[in-house]
């Protein structure tokens, strides 16, 4: 197309004049650039010329014509820079995200229809963006290409042709003073395509009051999904903006680039953080940990891209908010692990669990600190100080202690991980004083104390972090328990199976007493009958420490039995009734022995061997 010719001062305004969109309805309806290009090129080179003879000075500033005519072509240009971006505008593509069939191992957000799930960046923006255009092609909105700036993908949001005439009309509103209109219809509308794209990516507008009354149990799924949107909103929608305020706006003026920046995101962007600020300022308990530690480690990841993203001085909040978001999440993390070695300490439960069974805290404690292992790399740089131990400082003897000298070398983190298993220790020992039996509360340190090593053996990172020594330690110490189980239980019995006091001497006598004989046996069968009774409900959950246990109690009680039988089984046979004094063969105690620690419930156990 050729380039119109110049045009005088006159026709000039006779152009602006007929596009006055106060003049008619046609005029108001119609679009210049939805047009003929020629019609364009004509109307920009009309508010060329008036521009130029108004700095020209070649009328006089009294000249009311003039000043109407620029000011009538400053509005319609208004409207035809509103007009564009509107038809050029839509929301980002998150359809292109939620796509289940292009889900990873991640994470899956299904219970929630509507949230996209877990992708790698690659495979999201492969999805979203379709193929690149070819070089020489310009790109549109169904087919939009991206320059990669470390994690940053930057999207074309509009195509090319538009973004020439928008420069074209901005250049002409900020030349003629009217940037501050500019950069208001810039940012209404396309603050607008970014909250909608907000919406589709689930992000929604909640106080920090609103989001500190939710349950934790729904905030934790909105800790996922936003993880999962903070992401796309830095990395793509945010980079994407700021790129589209430099295509338009970069050369014309020294910040208005900066501020139709500004003027979309920082609004969508104080929506989008407040709601990390709002967890890291909500009431610490351990629940809360591992949610914050996702936050924190998303944060940490995002803040290099936020600092080159918000890299301008009018965005400085923005960076100064992300980065003091991340400190009082790092904060409440180290607040959270000292609440919850309060807790363990505290825990009220002065009731005996049945069986002497592995106690629900136990199991709590270790599940937490398994997960706290899997956190390492990040609590490695967050605990950076020891633990607050008790009695050392106190003298206070009801409170565990902890000799540091005994862990030298090790990290904090280690520190503070050790020290939990004292203190859960310490605590268990406490509640193993509500059995009245002491070969239960035996049993039932050695329950947990065996747990403790065995979760602890089957996290690579725990056992790493706590050191097998500490671990040989624990052993030796549930071994103990198990050891001071037998030996309260069985010594008693096994007494009965002594050769003292059932030897006498006399001509008559077959130096054998035969009632102290029967009587020892009759002690015997009603101990063992009575271990057995409730040793069978007893509860050891690990299947390979429950028949080590046994395999134990077997090697000490059969060859004692035998050999008691052996030297006076004929004693009790050449009397009447037998039966009710040799009870049980070896083997039936061998095999009544298989009954315990299998946790029955009394009356089942009855039934069972009653069968």
């Amino acid at each position: 197309m050729e380039p119109p010719e110049s045009i005088t001062l006159d026709a000039a305004e006779k152009i602006i004049l007929r596009w006055d969109s106060t003049a008619s309805e046609e005029t108001r309806d119609r679009m210049i650039f939805e047009g003929d290009r020629l019609e364009v090129d004509q109307y920009l080179q009309a508010v060329d010329e008036i521009q130029r003879s108004m700095l020209a000075a070649t009328i006089s500033d009294g000249d009311s014509k003039v000043n109407s005519a620029i000011q009538i072509a400053m509005a319609r240009l208004e409207d035809e820079f509103r007009s564009i971006l509107i038809s050029n505008t839509s929301p980002l593509e998150t359809d292109s995200l939620i796509d289940p069939s292009f889900s990873t191992q991640g994470s899956s957000m299904s219970e929630h229809s509507g949230e996209f799930e877990e992708y790698s960046e690659d495979e999201r923006m492969l999805r979203q963006v379709g193929e690149s255009p070819k070089a020489g092609e310009s790109s549109s909105r169904n087919s939009a290409s991206y320059r990669s700036t470390s994690s940053i993908r930057e999207l074309d949001l509009i195509p090319a042709e538009a973004i020439y005439d928008l420069r074209c009309i901005a250049e002409r509103m900020i030349s003629a003073g009217y940037s501050r209109e500019c950069v208001q219809v810039y940012g209404s509308v396309r603050k607008s395509a970014v909250d909608s794209s907000f919406r589709r990516l689930g992000i929604e507008k909640l106080s920090i009051g609103d989001i500190q009354r939710l349950d934790w149990d729904v905030l934790e799924v909105k800790i996922r999904r936003w993880i999962r949107a903070a992401k796309v909103c830095v990395r793509i929608l945010f980079a994407s903006e700021k790129k589209l305020c430099e295509q338009i706006f970069e050369g014309l003026d020294t910040t208005i680039d900066d501020a139709c920046f500004i003027e979309t995101v920082k609004g969508p962007a104080i929506q989008l953080f407040n709601f990390a600020e709002a967890i890291s300022i909500s009431r610490r308990t351990p629940e809360k940990l591992f949610k914050m530690l996702d936050l924190h480690d998303a944060l940490m990841d995002l803040l290099p891209d936020i600092d080159a993203v918000f890299e301008s001085k009018l965005a400085e909040s923005v960076r100064i908010q992300a980065a003091e978001i991340l400190s009082r999440l790092a904060e409440a993390a180290r607040g959270i692990l000292s609440e919850f070695e309060n807790a363990v300490l505290s825990d009220p439960s002065k009731v005996a669990v049945p069986g002497g069974t592995i106690h629900p805290l136990t199991r709590y404690v270790m599940n937490y600190i398994n997960l706290i292992s899997d956190y390492k790399q990040t609590l490695l740089e967050l605990i950076v100080s020891k633990p607050s131990t008790g009695s050392r400082y106190s003298g206070d003897q009801t409170m565990p202690d902890m000799d540091f000298a005994e862990f030298e070398g090790r990290t904090p983190l280690a520190l503070h991980l050790i020290w939990i298993i004292i203190i859960l220790q310490f605590n268990m020992e406490a509640k193993s004083k509500c059995y009245k039996d002491p070969s239960l509360s035996h049993l039932f340190i050695m329950n947990n104390l065996h747990y403790i090593v065995q979760k602890a053996k089957g996290s690579e990172e725990l056992r790493e972090i706590i050191g097998d020594d500490y671990l040989k330690k624990l052993t030796w110490k549930y071994q103990q328990a198990a050891t001071s189980y037998q030996r309260t239980t069985w010594v008693r019995v096994l007494y009965c199976l002594r050769d003292e006091g059932l030897h006498v001497s006399g001509s008559f006598s077959s130096g054998v007493s035969k009632s102290a004989l029967r009587d020892r046996f009759k002690t015997f069968n009603a101990m063992f009958e009575e271990v057995h009774r409730s040793q069978a409900t007893w509860h050891v959950p690990d299947s390979q420490l429950r028949e080590e246990l046994r395999i134990s109690i077997t090697e000490k009680l059969l060859p004692a039995y035998r050999s008691f039988l052996g030297r006076f089984r004929n004693h009790i046979e050449s009397g009447r009734h037998p039966e009710n004094y040799i009870k049980y063969s070896a083997d039936e105690l061998e095999t009544a022995v298989l009954d315990f620690f299998e946790g029955y419930p009394a009356s089942q156990h009855l039934r069972r061997r009653s069968q």
